[in-house]
C-alpha cells in the first residue's frame, strides 16, 4: 500500500509524458487512490465480518493485482482518465485486502503475540514509506513508469499467493448485513468534498464547479449523520458509532490520526513532484532524499512504544508534533536547488518527530473507548487516518497553486513585457497549476519575459510559505491533541503501563 501510494508521485512527471493529462487530472492519480481507499475501509470491515476474512482479503489482492496490470497496458496521450480509474479501482483493493487482512489477523493471534502480529504490519508500513520512493526511482530510471507499477502488482501477487496458501477462513457469525445508504453517503460525501477542493484553484472558488461539489459534499454529510443516528436507534450496529465522540480522549486521537497526513503525508508527494519535476533531479537522487525522510519511520515508532514505560503517550505525542513543526519550519527555508546536505537534516527531523505519535496511535485507538466498542474505535480511526491523508493532498495542492500564483501575478507585474501577456491569458493561474504537477517547461511557456531562476524563487516562497502554515497545523493540532488525551479519567483498556493514562 505504501508503494501504490508513493510511486506514482514519484513518476508523476513521467506519466505526464507519457499518458498526457492537465494539472486537475494529474492531481487525481494521487487523490483516486487515497479517496477510494479511504471512503471503503469502514465498509470493506463490514463485509470481511459477513463474507469472510480471507475471501475479501484475497479478493482485495486480486483487485490490486488486476488493476496494476491494467495500468501498465496503458498509453498515448489521453490515457491519463483511464489511469486514473484504475487508480480508484486499486484503492477499492486496496481497503479490502486492509480490512480482511487486520481482521484475519486478529482472530488468529490473541494476546501479545497479537500486538507482535499488527507490530509487523506497522513496521511492513514503514518499510514500504522508507524504501518505497527510493525503489520507484531505481525503477522509474532502470523500467520506466511502468516499472513502478508493476511492482506493486509483483508485492500483491506474493501476497496473494502466501494467502491462499496459509490464511485461514474466519467470519463474524453474528455480523449484520452491510448498512449500504451510509457506506454510499459517506462515499459521496468525500468524493464531491474532494471533487470540489481540486475544481476550486482552475476554475475559482467562487464557481460553481467549486461550489456546487462542496454543497452537495455538505448535503450528503448531514444525510449520512441522519442516517447513521436513525439504523443506531433501529439496529444498535451502525457503521459509524457517532456516540463515541462523546469521549474526549477518543477526538484526541482522531486529531491525531489527522496530524501526519498535514505534516508528513502530504511530502510524499509534494516532494518529489518539486524535486523531479521542477529542480530537475534525477528519479534516484530524489528517492534518496525521500528516503533520508522516511528512514525513522523504520525505528521510532518502535522506540515511541518503548518509552511509554516513563513518558505518557499525550507528552510524546506533543513532543513529536512540535519536533515535526520545528522540521517544517527548517525545511520551508530550503530554497530550489538547496545542496542534499542542507536538506537532508530537516527531513530527518520531520521523520524523527512524526514517528513518535505514528508508534502509539494504534495503541490509543482502541485504549481510550471500553473494550467493548475497541472494534468500531479501530475503524473509525483507520477511516480518519486514510480520509484524511485524501483530503489533505487535496487542500495542500490547492493551496500552493493559491500562493504560486499570488507570488507569480506579484512577480508578472514587475516584468513590464510580461504583463500585457499574463493579463491577456490569465496565465499565472494556470502555470501554477502546472508547477504543482511539476510541470515546468509549459508554465514558463505560459509566462513570457519570467526567466527560470525568477520562477524558482517564486516557486521557493510559495513551498516556503505553505510549509510555514503546515507547521502552525501541526503545533495547534499537538496542543489540543494533549489536551484532549489528557482529560477524562484512563480507561483499563491500554497497552502497556501508561498507554492507558494518555
Amino acid at each position: 500500500m505504501p508503494l501504490s501510494f508513493t510511486g506514482p508521485a514519484v513518476a508523476l512527471s513521467a506519466l505526464r509524458e507519457a499518458l498526457g493529462g492537465g494539472p486537475l487530472a494529474l492531481n487525481w492519480v494521487t487523490n483516486a487512490f487515497m479517496l477510494s481507499f479511504g471512503a471503503t475501509l469502514m465498509a470493506a470491515g463490514a463485509l470481511a465480518d459477513l463474507h469472510g476474512r480471507r475471501r475479501v482479503f484475497l479478493m482485495g489482492l486480486g483487485v490490486v493485482l488486476a488493476s496494476a496490470l491494467a495500468q501498465a497496458c496503458l498509453g498515448g496521450q489521453g490515457a491519463i482518465v483511464v489511469f486514473n480509474l484504475l487508480r480508484a479501482l486499486q484503492g477499492l483493493g486496496a481497503a479490502a485486502a486492509l480490512a480482511g487482512g487486520t481482521a484475519a489477523l486478529a482472530q488468529v493471534f490473541d494476546g501479545t503475540a497479537r500486538m507482535r502480529a499488527f507490530s509487523g504490519v506497522g513496521t511492513s508500513f514503514g518499510v514500504g514509506l522508507a524504501f518505497g520512493p527510493l525503489l520507484s526511482g531505481w525503477l522509474l530510471g532502470v523500467a520506466g513508469w511502468r516499472g513502478v507499477v508493476l511492482c506493486v502488482a509483483a508485492v500483491a501477487l506474493a501476497a496473494l499467493v502466501l494467502g491462499l496458501r496459509c490464511m485461514p477462513q474466519s467470519r463474524n457469525p453474528q455480523a449484520q448485513r452491510l448498512d449500504r445508504a451510509g457506506a454510499l453517503l459517506f462515499t459521496a460525501a468525500l468524493a464531491l468534498l474532494t471533487w470540489g477542493v481540486l475544481q476550486g484553484p482552475e476554475a475559482g472558488w467562487s464557481s460553481g464547479a467549486a461550489l456546487l461539489p462542496l454543497a452537495g459534499a455538505a448535503l450528503a454529510l448531514a444525510a449520512f449523520v441522519a442516517v447513521e443516528r436513525r439504523v443506531q436507534q433501529r439496529t444498535g450496529q451502525p457503521m459509524l458509532d457517532l456516540s463515541l465522540f462523546r469521549y474526549p480522549r477518543f477526538v484526541g486521537v482522531q486529531l491525531l490520526a489527522g496530524a501526519p497526513a498535514y505534516a508528513f503525508v502530504v511530502l510524499l508527494v509534494l516532494l518529489p513532484v518539486r524535486f523531479i519535476g521542477v529542480e530537475g533531479m534525477a528519479p534516484l537522487q530524489a528517492g534518496q532524499l525521500m528516503f533520508v525522510l522516511s528512514l525513522p519511520m523504520l525505528f521510532v515508532p518502535l522506540l515511541a512504544g518503548w518509552l511509554t514505560r516513563w513518558v505518557s503517550a499525550a507528552l510524546l505525542c506533543l513532543a513529536g508534533l512540535l519536533v515535526c513543526a520545528a522540521g517544517l519550519l527548517w525545511l520551508g527555508g530550503c530554497a530550489p536547488g538547496t545542496a542534499f546536505a542542507q536538506m537532508a537534516p530537516p527531513l530527518l527531523l520531520i521523520g524523527l518527530g512524526i514517528g513518535l505519535p505514528w508508534g502509539l496511535m494504534d495503541g490509543l485507538a482502541v485504549s481510550v473507548v471500553p473494550s467493548e466498542r475497541a472494534g468500531m474505535a479501530t475503524g473509525i480511526f483507520s477511516t480518519v487516518r486514510v480520509a484524511g491523508e485524501g483530503m489533505a493532498l487535496a487542500l495542500v495542492g490547492a493551496g500552493l497553486a493559491a500562493l504560486l500564483a499570488w507570488r507569480l501575478s506579484a512577480l508578472a507585474a514587475q516584468a513590464p513585457q510580461a504583463v500585457q501577456a499574463v493579463e491577456a491569458v490569465h496565465a499565472t493561474g494556470r502555470a501554477a497549476q502546472l508547477l504543482v504537477t511539476g510541470n515546468i517547461t509549459e508554465a514558463m511557456a505560459l509566462l513570457p519575459g519570467l526567466s527560470a531562476p525568477a520562477v524558482l524563487a517564486a516557486y521557493g516562497q510559495a513551498f516556503g510559505i505553505l510549509l510555514d502554515v503546515l507547521a502552525g497545523i501541526t503545533v495547534l493540532t499537538a496542543l489540543a491533541v494533549y489536551g484532549f488525551l489528557r482529560a477524562g479519567a484512563p480507561t483499563d483498556t491500554g497497552t502497556g503501563t501508561d498507554m492507558a493514562h494518555a
